[in-house]
C-alpha cells in the first residue's frame, strides 16, 4: 500500500527532527553538557497546520512565529496541549497588545520602548512575561538588539529592562550572519555568551539561564557555545 500524503509528511518530519536532536546531542556531550539542556523551537514561519501537528507528534513542545499577524491566522485553528508558543521576529510597539495575547514569550526584545510597553500590557493582563534581551553582537546594520559594541548604553537599557517588574528577563538571544562555514560566527555565540556571563554578575536577579542562538547552518556550533535554544525551520520542514 502506498503511504498516504499525510503520512509521508509526518514521517519526514518525524526523521527531520530526531536528525536534529541527533546534532544536537552531539555538540552538547563535545563539550561535556547534556543534551536535555537544549531546548529545540521549530520556528513554524509559512509552514502549514499539518506541517506543524506533525512536529508536534514527533515530539516538539516549543514553536515559534515571526509576525504577529501569521501567528493570528494560525494558532486559532491549531490547539496543541503542552506547547510553548514563542514570538522570534521583530515585534513593532504597536502590534506588542496583540503579541502578548498570542504567545507565551517575546524572545526578541530589542529596545527599551518595546520592553516599557510589554510590561505596561502584561500588567494589564495580569501576567509576568517571559522575555529575552536581543543583542546585535555581529555588528550589522540589517540586525535588530542592543549594540553589543557599545557596552555602556547596552548595560543602561539592560538595567533598566530588568527593573520592569512584570517581565521576566530570562536570557539573551541574537541572531548571527549568514556564513558558508558555521565556524565563522561561532565569535558570534562565544560574544553572546560572554555578554551573558558579564550580566549575570551585574544583574543577580535575572536568572540569565537562555542563550537562544544558531538555526539551521550553524546550530551544532551554537550548541557547543552554551546555547540553551536553538531555532530551527529548514532542518526541519524541508
Amino acid at each position: 500500500m502506498v503511504p498516504a500524503e499525510g503520512d509521508r509528511l509526518a514521517d519526514r518530519i518525524a526523521d527531520n527532527v530526531a536528525r536534529v536532536r541527533e546534532r544536537i546531542a552531539a555538540a552538547a556531550q563535545t563539550t561535556g553538557r547534556p543534551p536535555d539542556e537544549v531546548t529545540l523551537v521549530a520556528v513554524t514561519k509559512t509552514r502549514s497546520l499539518d506541517e506543524i501537528r506533525a512536529a508536534y507528534r514527533a515530539g516538539v513542545r516549543h514553536l515559534a512565529e515571526n509576525r504577529v499577524e501569521e501567528a493570528e491566522e494560525k494558532l486559532p485553528q491549531i490547539e496543541l496541549q503542552g506547547v510553548t508558543w514563542h514570538l522570534v521576529g521583530h515585534l513593532q510597539r504597536r502590534k506588542a497588545r496583540r503579541a502578548v495575547g498570542l504567545f507565551d514569550r517575546v524572545d526578541s526584545v530589542d529596545s527599551v520602548r518595546l520592553a516599557r510597553r510589554l510590561d505596561a500590557l502584561a500588567e494589564e493582563q495580569g501576567r509576568i512575561l517571559a522575555v529575552l534581551i536581543e543583542v546585535n553582537v555581529s555588528g550589522e546594520e540589517s540586525k535588530y538588539g542592543l549594540a553589543l559594541s557599545d557596552r555602556e548604553a547596552l548595560s543602561a537599557a539592560v538595567a533598566e529592562i530588568v527593573s520592569l517588574p512584570n517581565l521576566d528577563v530570562d536570557g539573551l538571544m541574537t541572531v548571527a550572519f549568514i556564513a558558508q562555514d558555521p565556524e565563522e560566527v561561532r565569535p558570534v555565540f562565544a560574544g553572546l555568551r560572554k555578554l551573558r556571563d558579564e550580566l549575570r554578575g551585574q544583574f543577580p536577579q535575572c536568572s540569565w539561564r537562555h542563550l537562544s542562538m544558531g538555526m539551521s547552518d550553524d546550530y551544532p556550533v551554537a550548541v557547543q557555545e552554551g546555547a540553551t535554544m536553538v531555532r530551527i525551520g529548514r532542518a526541519l520542514f524541508s
